[in-house]
């Protein structure tokens, strides 16, 4: 049975640590999906950090900045799967089209998040996808800060909408957006 799960919030509000737990609550294989790339030492630092809070506790690290559905279809079956972060998956999206001379705009995002989300409700096991919430802040100064948060924005929606559950963690508290009987409303 699939179940896909949207865990979203701000910046250190707690929402991976929210999401580790409720996939250890889980029975199955575990594996947990890095979006983040090696940028700079602090960065290797919080990726270090996040791998020893995982240590013994039965999860398989798969490090995956551009292509996850192609990384979520290879896992075995009844898998739990928490991807982190959507909101990093974004910014490689759209770094990587800027390196090879692409364009990256709202429709190129919603066809990469919507085929996530369609994987979503179709993975065999659970999914929890962590993503920032990015628009309850300041409005960038810059465009493409604002292309960003929009992209960002978009893909939260289309998750959500896919999602048994949303839960916006807010000061290390869960808050049920979209609770399981509600789904896809």
């Amino acid at each position: 049975m699939s179940k896909l799960i949207l865990i979203t919030g701000g910046a250190r509000s707690g929402k991976s640590d929210y999401a580790q737990k409720r996939a250890e609550d889980i029975s199955g294989n575990r594996f947990f999906v890095a979006t983040c790339p090696l940028i700079d030492p602090e960065m290797d630092d919080r990726i270090s950090r996040h791998k020893i809070a995982r240590q013994g506790l039965n999860w398989q690290t798969i490090e995956e900045e551009l292509d996850l559905c192609t990384t979520l279809k290879s896992l075995p079956k009844s898998s739990v799967c928490l991807v982190d972060c959507l909101t990093l998956w974004v910014n490689n999206l759209m770094y990587h089209a800027k390196l090879t001379n692409n364009t990256f705009g709202e429709d190129e995002m919603q066809i990469k998040a919507q085929e996530l989300a369609t994987l979503g409700g179709n993975f065999n096991g659970t999914l929890i996808c962590v993503s920032n919430e990015v628009g309850m802040g300041i409005v960038p100064d810059n465009a493409a800060g604002r292309h960003y948060r929009d992209l960002v924005g978009k893909t939260n929606r289309i998750i959500a909408k896919a999602a048994n559950e949303v839960i916006l963690v807010s000061c290390g508290l869960p808050l049920f957006l979209k609770e399981a009987n509600t789904a896809h409303s």
